[in-house]
C-alpha cells in the first residue's frame, strides 16, 4: 500500500508541474513575453503551494477522504484550466490576467495540500525520515519527467487543452486508486465513488471533444475561416482565409496577408539585393514561409540560398500546403534552396560561411528569446558572416507605432561599427513598416531593378529612405544581451497602440 501511495506521489507531482507549465505557456501564447509570463506564473504557483501547505495543518480528520476529494478538485480545476483560460481570453480579454492568476493560485494551493496529507498518511507505517526522503524523491522524479515530456511530446502532439485534460484524468485516477486502496477503511464509500466517476466522465468527455472546443474558441478569436491550425513546440500556427486573402498568425500575431505581403517582402529584399549584381550566396534567417526566398530567387545570379528557421512545422507547412506553395511559388523546393531548422544565433556561432546578402526576417522583439536576435552581440556575429561587400536587410518593426523600438535597432547596429541605413514602406495590413540595411560602407539605392516587382520602382525606392517628422529618429539605448532594452521599448509602445 505504501509503495502504491508513493507511486501516486510521482503522478500528482507530474500533474502539478504540468498545470504550471500549461498556464505559463498559454499566457505566453496570448500575451507574449514568455520570460514575464513564466516568471509570474511560477512565482504565483509556488506561493500558493506554500499557502496550501500551511492550510494543511487544519485538516485533522479523515485524511484519506480529504486527499481523494482534493485530487478530484485538482483534476477538474486543472484539467479544465487551459480551456477556461483560452475561452476567457477570446471572450473576456480584459479580466484574462486576473482569471489566469486566480486559477494558478487555486491549483497551487490545492497541490500544496496534497503532499503534506500524503506524508501524514504514510507516517502511520513509515519512519518520518523515510517518509520525507521517499516522498520528495518521487515528487522530484515526477517533475523531471513532465519537464522533459512537455515540450517534446505533450505540446506538439496534444496541445495545451488536451494536455491539461489528460493530467486532470490522471489526478482523478489517483483519487480512484486511493479509494480502492483504502476501501475497507473509508466512510461514505459510495458517495466518494460517485464523485470519482463524475469527475472521470467530465474530464474524459471533454478530452474526447477537446479539438472541437479549441476550434470553437479560435473561430471567435479570428474573424476569418481557419483553414489550418497547429501547435508546434515553439508556437501556435494558424492560417485563415477570406475570399482570396490568406493570413498567417503566430501566437495570435498577424505575420502576413497574402493581399499585400508582396509590399513587405519586396521592400525587405530588393533595395539591398538589387545593388549586388555579383551576389551568389544568400542567407535567410527566419522567414520560414518562403516569401522572402521567392523574391531572392528572381535573381538568376544567385546560386544558393540557405534558409535557417527554428520551427520545422513552419517550413514543412509552407513546403507542402498547395495554397501556401502557390503563394511562395514553391520557393522552398528549389534546388538552390537549403532549409535548416535551427536557432539562428546558435547556427551562426557554429558555422563560418560568408554570404553576399543576408535577409533577417525574425518576428518582432516581443519577448527576450527573440530580443536576443536584435542585440549588439547578434549583429557582431552577423558581421563575421558577411563578405567584404556584403549587405544584410533586417525587418525592424514600425517606426510609426513603435518609434523608439525601431531606432533602438538602428542604434544597436551602429554600436557594432557597422553602417545602418534605415528605411520604411507602407504595408496596409501593418501600416508603416521599418527595415534597416546593414553594410560596411555607405549604401547607394539601386538605379533600377532587373527583376519583376509589383510595388518597387526606382522613384518609390528613394522615397523609402526619407522619414517624416512623426517617424524621425529619437534617442534609444543599445539593445544588449544583458539588458534587452528593446523588449521593454516594444512592450510599452505596442501596449499603447492596442489601447
Amino acid at each position: 500500500m505504501n509503495q502504491a501511495l508513493l507511486l501516486s506521489v510521482f503522478v500528482v507531482a507530474s500533474c502539478g508541474l504540468a498545470y504550471e507549465l500549461i498556464a505559463a505557456a498559454l499566457a505566453s501564447y496570448v500575451l507574449g513575453d514568455s520570460v514575464t509570463q513564466f516568471s509570474t506564473v511560477i512565482g504565483t504557483y509556488l506561493f500558493a503551494m506554500g499557502v496550501g501547505s500551511w492550510l494543511s495543518r487544519h485538516v485533522t480528520r479523515d485524511l484519506v477522504v480529504r486527499f481523494i476529494q482534493i485530487e478530484l478538485m485538482i483534476g477538474v480545476l486543472g484539467g479544465f484550466s487551459a480551456a477556461a483560460l483560452f475561452f476567457a481570453f477570446v471572450w473576456f480579454a480584459a479580466p484574462f490576467k486576473l482569471m489566469l492568476y486566480l486559477v494558478v493560485f487555486a491549483i497551487g494551493a490545492l497541490v500544496g495540500l496534497e503532499i503534506p496529507l500524503i506524508m501524514r498518511i504514510l507516517k502511520r507505517d513509515l519512519a518520518f525520515k523515510d517518509v520525507v526522503s521517499q516522498v520528495l524523491t518521487f515528487d522530484y522524479l515526477g517533475a523531471l519527467v513532465v519537464s522533459v515530456l512537455f515540450p517534446i511530446l505533450l505540446v506538439p502532439h496534444l496541445g495545451l487543452v488536451r494536455s491539461a485534460l489528460l493530467f486532470g484524468l490522471l489526478n482523478a485516477l489517483v483519487a480512484l486508486w486511493a479509494l480502492w486502496l483504502f476501501r475497507e477503511k473509508l466512510p461514505r464509500l459510495g458517495w466518494l465513488r460517485t464523485q470519482c466517476v463524475v469527475a472521470l466522465l467530465l474530464l474524459g468527455s471533454a478530452f474526447a471533444v477537446a479539438g472541437k472546443v479549441t476550434d470553437l474558441a479560435e473561430a471567435h478569436l479570428y474573424s476569418d475561416e481557419i483553414v489550418h491550425a497547429e501547435t508546434s513546440p515553439y508556437q501556435r500556427i494558424v492560417i485563415t482565409r477570406w475570399k482570396d486573402d490568406l493570413r498567417l498568425f503566430l501566437n495570435n500575431n498577424l505575420q502576413f496577408s497574402s493581399r499585400d505581403e508582396y509590399r513587405y517582402h519586396e521592400a525587405l529584399v530588393h533595395p539591398g539585393l538589387a545593388t549586388l549584381p555579383g551576389a551568389r550566396r544568400v542567407l535567410v534567417l527566419g522567414g520560414g514561409d518562403g516569401l522572402a526566398v521567392r523574391e531572392i530567387l528572381k535573381y538568376p545570379q544567385v546560386e544558393s540560398v540557405t534558409l535557417v528557421d527554428l520551427d520545422p512545422a513552419m517550413t514543412t507547412l509552407f513546403s507542402t500546403a498547395p495554397a501556401l506553395t502557390a503563394l511562395n511559388e514553391n520557393a522552398l523546393a528549389s534546388p538552390k534552396v537549403r532549409v535548416v531548422n535551427a536557432d539562428a544565433l546558435q547556427w551562426l556561432e557554429e558555422n563560418n560561411e560568408r554570404y553576399d546578402f543576408v535577409v533577417i526576417d525574425f518576428p518582432d522583439p516581443s519577448n527576450f528569446a527573440i530580443g536576443k536576435l536584435y542585440s549588439s552581440a547578434f549583429y557582431r556575429l552577423l558581421d563575421k558572416h558577411l563578405t567584404e561587400n556584403g549587405l544584410a536587410a533586417v525587418q525592424s518593426t514600425s517606426p510609426l507605432y513603435a518609434r523608439q523600438s525601431y531606432w533602438c535597432v538602428v542604434t544597436t547596429i551602429e554600436s557594432t561599427g557597422l553602417v545602418a541605413t534605415p528605411y520604411h514602406a507602407l504595408v496596409p495590413s501593418f501600416g508603416e513598416w521599418g527595415y534597416v540595411l546593414i553594410s560596411r560602407r555607405a549604401y547607394q539605392p539601386p538605379a533600377d531593378y532587373s527583376v519583376a516587382t509589383r510595388f518597387l520602382t526606382p522613384a518609390t525606392t528613394s522615397a523609402l529612405f526619407e522619414f517624416p517628422k512623426d517617424m524621425a529618429r529619437v534617442e534609444a539605448e543599445v539593445n544588449r544581451l544583458n539588458n534587452q532594452v528593446l523588449v521593454r521599448y516594444f512592450e510599452k509602445e505596442w501596449r499603447q497602440v492596442i489601447r
